[in-house]
């Protein structure tokens, strides 16, 4: 088997194998790169040492099965029997569910994850999203501290498990998307400073110095992660990715990486002969993320819209903290103008910001499905305080009308896990660093962020603490027992109605059309023959829907189809569906 390692600055590289060592030797055509042969199978531990130093793990480790820190060790990919051929499932008409893998079930393995798709089946989600399963410290985490990048966690399994839960996914006709981080890389167990120039200091983002993606050997530090991206796809049969806070990848260069990554990934997918697609959350409103490359684009396939969740959840809960600031004045304008734009800001004035923010969506070029919409994700519950969703607060009302407005919006939808059947579970930071040090400074860190927020020390949940991650597994008893069956009941309905009626997913997104009143608190919006209204206030409210005659698809609490005079009587804090002829 050869053996290869891109390490420009050493002298001397020796390969560490089985407990045998063999000097490699410089690649000739390919400058920094060593390399070198020696007998290896699957499962085969190895590492490599620079300069007489330490035997560390490859950076393109395909399997870490003693953690980040241990040796790497051979994964045969050609070895795997899949039961299962797989066309592939398109973005257009999708439904999402993101999952972290550590907390889904309470094992917290990719088994027994697999274990509980049937139930994604029966709720009408075509797509499994899951979040980082790269390697990381400890064994319970979020996943975005990840190191070695081409490989998968060992507590949650290892490479076979991640196989076994794709082919498990594909068998029972879910596609599966993978987080993936390419801003930062953990700091813990990372060894890629080591090895080349991965990081530079000519750009600076929050987690210090940037990924290398511009500077000096910027050549090698993107083929090293367009090759882990195209690896997951391949290896994995992964049918997208989502790109982790694609607005801290800092690149001057004429070819953005984002345009080269999704170069790649459009041709591999031509290849394959099966849909892939790459899913960017971006805080930057910036059209050209989405927009093909021919167009001037980057060519990515969509982006998750944080504007929708934004205005969505300022209009559940009247909070006007932070960043909420800008949606808050008149959410349910904002409502209106996301749901027919797209973007809230779309070069308007930002106060969180300071500045205008922004670029407005071509309604007429970018399709509807190319952004995500949704009440709530991994990071808008789990970095609140204390990782509290909006069952925690909210009625069960407005939490049917927050599920009518994600799954009847023009966007792609997404549900954060468990939040179908109302979840009384919360979602929390967690983490399990081996660095004493490191622990301890996220844990005052994790303080005194909220400290300033008016949160008292003793009430911000301790990451490191073991009972922090189970409080924040889902408790899937609750699925039987009221209220939240009934919950879990709404959702299927409204996923069953987006499946039902093409109107639901016509990429148009010109062609929605919004009414809506600040003070009575309802809104109104029309997609094709498909009306949908939602009542956010406690008293009832008469809203005008038009002459036409319409027939109640789904309403959350009794209602009587409009009269004569077009009117829809809606109870307090409910919401309807309606098909008019």
């Amino acid at each position: 088997m050869q053996f290869e390692v891109w390490a420009p600055q050493a002298d001397r590289v020796t390969l560490h194998c089985e407990g045998a060592t063999r000097a490699l030797e410089r690649d000739p055509d390919r400058a920094g790169w060593w390399w070198g042969e020696e007998e290896a199978r699957d499962g085969t531990r190895y590492g490599f040492a620079l300069d007489d130093g330490p035997a560390l793990p490859d950076p393109r480790s395909r399997r870490q099965p003693d953690g980040p820190d241990g040796l790497s060790a051979v994964v045969d990919h050609a070895g795997h029997a899949w039961h299962r051929e797989w066309a592939g499932r398109p973005l257009p008409g999708a439904v999402l569910y993101e999952l972290h893998v550590g907390t889904y079930t309470p094992e917290g393995t990719l088994d027994a994850a697999a274990e509980r798709l049937g139930h994604l089946v029966e709720l009408g989600v075509t797509h499994v999203e899951l979040m980082p399963v790269s390697p990381f410290p400890g064994r319970h985490g979020w996943g975005y501290e990840g190191v070695s990048l081409w490989a998968v966690h060992e507590p949650y399994g290892g490479p076979e498990a991640l196989k076994r839960f794709v082919d498990r996914a594909h068998e029972l006709g879910l596609g599966v998307v993978l987080d993936v981080v390419h801003n930062h890389f953990g700091p813990s167990g990372n060894y890629l400073p080591v090895f080349g120039p991965y990081l530079t200091d000519t750009h600076q983002t929050p987690w210090g110095a940037a990924v290398n993606l511009d500077a000096p050997g910027s050549d090698e530090v993107r083929d090293y992660l367009v090759g882990s991206s195209l690896a997951w796809l391949r290896d994995y049969r992964i049918d997208g990715l989502r790109l982790d806070a694609v607005h801290a990848l800092k690149d001057t260069r004429a070819c953005h990486f984002l345009e080269e990554l999704s170069t790649a990934v459009d041709a591999l997918c031509a290849e394959l002969g099966r849909p892939l697609s790459l899913i960017a959350e971006s805080d930057l409103n910036d059209p050209r993320l989405i927009t093909a490359r021919e167009e001037g684009g980057l060519g990515l396939h969509a982006q998750w819209n944080d504007d929708f969740h934004h205005t969505l959840h300022t209009a559940l809960t009247g909070e006007s903290q932070g960043y909420y600031a800008d949606f808050a004045h008149a959410p349910m304008a904002g409502l209106a103008k996301t749901l027919t734009g797209g973007y809230f800001h779309d070069g308007t004035y930002s106060s969180f910001r300071g500045r205008r923010h922004g670029r407005a969506l071509d309604r007429t070029r970018v399709a509807a499905h190319r952004l995500l919409g949704y009440g709530q994700t991994h990071d808008q519950v789990g970095n609140r305080a204390q990782g509290d969703r909006l069952a925690a607060t909210l009625s069960l009302g407005l939490l049917a009308c927050a599920a009518t407005l994600t799954l009847t919006a023009p966007f792609t939808p997404m549900l954060f896990m468990g939040e179908e059947w109302a979840a009384s579970t919360p979602w929390q930071f967690f983490t399990d660093h081996t660095d004493p040090e490191l622990a301890d400074a996220v844990r005052r860190g994790r303080r005194r962020e909220f400290a300033a927020h008016g949160w008292a020390e003793e009430d911000v949940p301790d990451p490191q603490d073991p009972a922090t991650r189970e409080r924040s597994c889902l408790d899937w008893s609750e699925l039987g027992s009221e209220p939240h069956a009934r919950v879990l009941a709404w959702y299927r309905r409204l996923i069953a109605l987006r499946h039902e009626q093409p109107d639901l997913t016509d990429p148009d997104l010109a062609d929605t059309r919004v009414a809506y009143d600040e003070q009575e608190r309802w809104l109104a919006f029309r997609r094709g023959d498909v009306r949908v209204a939602v009542n956010l206030a406690k008293e009832p409210a008469a809203i005008p829907l038009g002459p036409r005659k319409a027939d109640v698809l789904a309403a959350w609490e009794p209602v009587e189809a409009p009269g004569a005079d077009g009117v829809l009587q809606v109870p307090g804090e409910s919401a309807v569906v309606l098909l008019q002829g």
